[in-house]
């Protein structure tokens, strides 16, 4: 694996050997790039959505999934002391998204997603979700770190924890269910 170097002058495509890795979906290199221990840059731009802009996040986008990522590490920690097997990853179902990608997935004017701010994370049902969440509200309450959003979401079929976390002006924004 390798970790990813930034020039903040420059697009992450500009940072690509080649252009045919371009869509994060897809590209063994990015994903390989590490944000932190657990959690690769692909891993975080991933999307089904198929748009002309291959959902390629700037370095600030980049900076803010690394920070998301913190959050992340600590929330596979705790989850893995108090209730894991002891290696259970934490699965993101989405995190960065382009406008593109957002308007192709349906997301909200707005989204903490467009930034790089938030991630969606896979649960296996309501319980996971609420300990998930209760996790996260005792990171936040010992660190003295705020986020801005925790939700518990759902469509018809799936449930998952929305969480973002902003460089600054976080909210505190609690809904669990």
């Amino acid at each position: 694996m390798t970790e990813v170097s930034i020039n903040k002058q420059a697009r992450l495509s500009q940072h690509l050997t080649s252009s045919s890795v371009a869509t994060l979906g897809h590209s063994s290199e990015l994903d390989g790039s590490r944000l932190s221990p657990h959690f690769t840059l692909g891993e975080l731009c991933k999307t089904s959505a198929k748009t002309q802009d291959g959902n390629i996040p700037s370095h600030v986008h980049i900076e803010n999934l690394k920070r998301l990522c913190g959050w992340l590490e600590m929330l596979r920690d705790e989850w893995n002391r108090r209730y894991g097997e002891g290696n259970d990853p934490i699965i993101i179902n989405s995190g960065y998204r382009s406008e593109a990608v957002n308007k192709a997935v349906g997301g909200v004017a707005g989204s903490n997603h467009l930034t790089g701010c938030a991630v969606d994370i896979h649960v296996l049902g309501k319980e996971q979700a609420i300990r998930y969440a209760c996790i996260l509200l005792d990171i936040a309450d010992e660190s003295q770190e705020d986020f801005d959003e925790l939700l518990i979401e759902q469509s018809k079929t799936s449930l998952w924890i929305h969480f973002a976390v902003r460089p600054f002006a976080n909210r505190r924004k609690v809904k669990l269910m």
